[in-house]
């Protein structure tokens, strides 16, 4: 067994053993044993067997997989303006159709392994459907703590599952802290947002681009982002690329998000340290709508470092770039839509010209198809016998 020790993204303060987030207030990342040689592959029994060498050693015993990760790497040919080569990371392929399914994959198998029985969540679409799928097929007991405002339209494709949900009335953003209070005391392990094994999880989705750019790092990764695990995720799969020597160079991460709901954004544009609560939230790109991001200051540091950048799209341009991956034959969520909506202001914010551009398309848009009524929808009415002239 490889040692593993958890560590603060903030403070540097040292944890073993089990801990979800450091007693200063920030997240927690995991740190492993580094391997003398390192290899990663692309196997069809899937991520954990693909990337051993680089996760955590966790044990599969009831071949709980859905079939997570291992999803395509799409060339938008039409995009290639100025030698800029954009690809979409097309995250909607997954089990449950987000990337959250990589995470909860890991949770789940990081709870059974610890001997939990009982596991749960913070969520209100994506990640809630998620956990309900991998906790109800481990046969785990599983609660999804929602939002008491939370539409019908998402309550159905979590309770499909069978899980038991909770409305919670009160502060959303409190939730969150609340919920890693009282699974250490009724010993439920609560998988929420940027936990350390959703950040493994997304680490998944970086060593899959690399392998299929056949060794090549992008310049560029764009990710939609709501709490920041997946970004984290993201950029510390490339880290650990680098740091082993299978690869040279970490992209340039961007932070993309919805100018109707954009705290990391708003202090990153303002050079701050630290996130402020964004007020009067509200954008159609509900799957980032997330006021305060509990990895959001991890997120900006990671910036700082890695000279990564922040770009927010208003809601006009994320439903024309939601056409537009249509069009291209990939329909994304709104929020998966702020990614590729990102690319125009990219272009004037930093050279691109010859850059490689990866936009991850983090959710399918046939999740919640009623936000389908902001989009133009016209059909053609005829009879049979008049065909023959429209054809």
């Amino acid at each position: 067994m490889r040692e593993t020790k958890m560590i603060c993204t903030m403070c540097g303060k040292e944890y073993l053993g089990e801990h979800f987030r450091c007693s200063c207030g920030e997240p927690l990342e995991l740190i492993m044993q580094k391997k003398k040689a390192v290899n990663i592959s692309w196997k069809k029994s899937g991520i954990l067997e693909s990337f051993s060498d680089l996760l955590p050693e966790l044990k599969d015993f009831n071949s709980l997989s859905l079939g997570e990760g291992l999803t395509p790497l799409t060339k938008i040919e039409h995009a290639m303006t100025d030698g800029l080569e954009l690809f979409i990371k097309n995250e909607a392929i997954n089990p449950t159709w987000s990337f959250k399914d990589r995470g909860s994959y890991l949770a789940v198998l990081d709870a059974i392994n610890k001997g939990y029985k009982h596991i749960g969540t913070v969520s209100t679409g994506n990640m809630a459907a998620s956990v309900a799928a991998y906790g109800m097929r481990a046969g785990l007991k599983t609660t999804i703590l929602v939002s008491d405002s939370i539409p019908e339209e998402k309550i159905s494709p979590i309770a499909i599952y069978g899980p038991r949900i909770l409305k919670v009335k009160g502060d959303y953003d409190r939730l969150y802290f609340r919920s890693l209070e009282l699974g250490r005391k009724k010993n439920i392990y609560f998988a929420n947002s940027d936990i350390p094994m959703r950040v493994e999880g997304s680490k998944t989705i970086a060593f899959e681009i690399f392998l299929q750019l056949e060794g090549r790092v992008p310049d560029f990764v764009i990710v939609p982002t709501s709490s920041g695990g997946n970004i984290r995720g993201i950029e510390k799969g490339f880290r650990e690329l680098k740091a082993c020597g299978l690869s040279r160079s970490i992209p340039r991460l961007i932070v993309a998000q919805a100018l109707g709901c954009c705290p990391i954004h708003q202090a990153f544009s303002s050079n701050d340290n630290q996130i402020e609560k964004f007020t009067h939230a509200h954008t159609i790109a509900h799957a980032i709508e997330n006021p305060f991001p509990p990895s959001g200051n991890a997120v900006l540091r990671m910036l700082k470092e890695n000279q990564g950048i922040t770009v927010a799209v208003n809601e006009d341009e994320i439903l024309t770039a939601q056409r537009q991956l249509a069009k291209r034959g990939l329909f994304g969520q709104p929020a998966s839509a702020v990614a590729f909506a990102s690319i125009s202001k990219l272009r004037k914010a930093i050279d691109v010209k010859r850059a490689i551009v990866v936009a991850v398309l983090t959710g399918s848009g046939l999740k919640y198809p009623a936000v389908l009524k902001e989009q133009p929808s016209v059909a053609e009415v005829t009879d049979i016998d008049s065909l023959q002239d429209l054809l």
